[in-house]
């Protein structure tokens, strides 16, 4: 008899129950892939939508044979309306009015989504949610230059995907404990840099021929994600056995999770859930505020998904002012920040739970991060080598705190002590973090419009402002974690 091979015996040592953690791991990561995914193409097609492409026409003067160049600012060949002058503030009213839909819509998320089927909702949010990316790029298949129409549609749209965040996070809480919860949450949690160079590497394919293909293949992709969704998405490890009248399970089923106790059965035409009768209530939204150290996350995360997000949407235009670079090769080269991003997440997961010292973690790498801003806009004046390296260590001191907070915090209050073991609050209080952290936000691309027109320095200064703010509002949580002399892993906050 030959030997099983090695590959084989591996693939043999995991029982069901491990495979499906697995599998909903790998299904929530691509599900929520696919938002960040849709949400990258405007930060890639703003420098399409007003370029400086005026041309320049020789006429002949009366006084010389010679020609004279003249401008010609109606030939100007920027996507009307934004070729005004004020094009910046209407691109930053763009961002706004996706980031605001989405800063108020994340609070009734957390909500609705205690209250709804996880499946069912994330599916709806994902189906609609494709729609919304595929209409703005529409606008430029059927040359629409109402500036209304594209407002309505980022409005739309960030409400939509509100779902996703809440409902991702839930349920892969559900289904993983808090063992070594900071590296898991780490690793998952790259789905939002993998998403977003994913996004810039497809939007920049298309955005000099065609822009709308920019947000059409995108919005394809969620769309058809969501359908995904709703045939795999298994929300919980909660489904017990379903059997017969006489106690025997039935032919037609096999087993779901291999749990050597329990005998979980799944019925071909019919799967049987069972819940407990005494299943506790939704948290309501004052009670989730009262968890110990919601507050303080919350208020820090407003200020640290500010400098990321206005990164997100407004590095590549940087990139093609400051680099004079076109388009396509500032979306490729503003990818090298979220590389950067998905090494601090990771990083950040795996320090805080050797330490079990989240607050402090997060305080750390926003110290590290405000001034490596301020080196950035130095460095990239020395052209490309160092501006890659700065990029990489901005991008991982800037979405470090921002993923752990998002992530393993957000899980760990959700299932606080505090709750006596109701795990209904875990979306609710998800919902509250990242509802308040996408005010800073909506509130970040906003200002770097503004700002810009006075120069990008400025727009570097407030983004290191606001890290300082950021880590102000952890302070009391950092004294209180040194202050502790408890070694086990996960959120220091009683």
């Amino acid at each position: 008899m030959a030997p099983i091979p090695p590959g084989t015996r591996f693939l043999a040592s995991f029982n069901r129950d491990q495979w499906y953690r697995a599998f909903t791991f790998a299904l929530t990561f691509l599900l929520y892939t696919s938002f960040h995914l849709s949400r990258k193409p405007i930060s890639i097609v703003k420098s399409e939508l007003h370029k400086n492409c005026s041309h320049v026409m020789r006429v002949p003067t009366e006084s010389s044979s010679s020609q004279q160049p003249v401008l010609h600012p109606e030939l100007d060949c920027s996507w009307k309306p934004f070729n005004r002058n004020n094009y910046k503030q209407l691109l930053g009213a763009m961002d706004y009015s996706f980031l605001c839909a989405y800063a108020i819509g994340m609070y009734l998320s957390g909500i609705i989504g205690e209250r709804l089927p996880i499946r069912l909702y994330l599916t709806v949010g994902m189906l609609t949610s494709g729609l919304f990316t595929c209409l703005f790029g529409l606008g430029y298949v059927y040359d629409i230059h109402c500036l209304g129409f594209y407002i309505f549609v980022q409005v739309a749209n960030g409400l939509v995907q509100t779902t996703g965040w809440p409902s991702v996070v839930t349920c892969i809480g559900n289904w993983f404990g808090k063992g070594r919860r900071g590296l898991i949450m780490g690793l998952w949690n790259s789905h939002t840099s993998v998403g977003n160079i994913l996004g810039s590497l497809i939007a920049g394919y298309y955005v000099s021929s065609n822009w709308g293909l920019s947000f059409i293949v995108p919005g394809v992709i969620i769309a058809a994600m969501g359908v995904i969704c709703f045939l795999f998405l298994i929300e919980r490890n909660l489904i017990k056995t379903a059997k017969n009248p006489h106690n025997r399970c039935l032919w037609d089923t096999e087993l779901l999770l291999g749990q050597e106790s329990i005998g979980v059965c799944v019925p071909v035409q019919q799967v049987v859930v069972v819940k407990s009768e005494a299943e506790p209530s939704a948290i309501s939204f004052m009670g989730a505020l009262r968890i110990p150290g919601v507050v303080e996350f919350s208020l820090c995360l407003l200020f640290a998904k500010l400098v990321s997000y206005t990164f997100l949407f407004w590095l590549p235009l940087y990139i093609t002012k400051a680099a004079h670079l076109d388009a396509k090769k500032a979306g490729d080269l503003s990818t090298l920040f979220d590389v950067g991003g998905i090494v601090g997440g990771i990083l950040a997961g795996v320090i805080s739970d050797k330490l079990g010292k989240r607050a402090t973690t997060c305080a750390v790498m926003l110290l590290l991060a405000a001034p490596t801003l301020y080196g950035f806009s130095m460095m990239s004046q020395f052209g490309l080598g160092p501006t890659i390296g700065m990029l990489l260590v901005c991008g991982g001191l800037v979405n470090g705190p921002y993923a752990l907070i998002t992530t393993a915090v957000s899980a760990g209050l959700g299932t606080h002590k505090s709750l006596k073991g109701n795990a209904r609050a875990l979306s609710t209080v998800t919902a509250i973090i990242d509802g308040t952290g996408s005010i800073g936000a909506a509130v970040g691309p906003l200002l770097a419009g503004l700002l810009s027109s006075q120069g990008w320095d400025q727009v570097l200064y407030m983004l290191m402002t606001a890290d300082f703010l950021a880590l102000l509002l952890l302070l009391r949580l950092v004294m209180k974690e040194l202050c502790s002399h408890r070694k086990r892993p996960g959120v220091s906050v009683e």
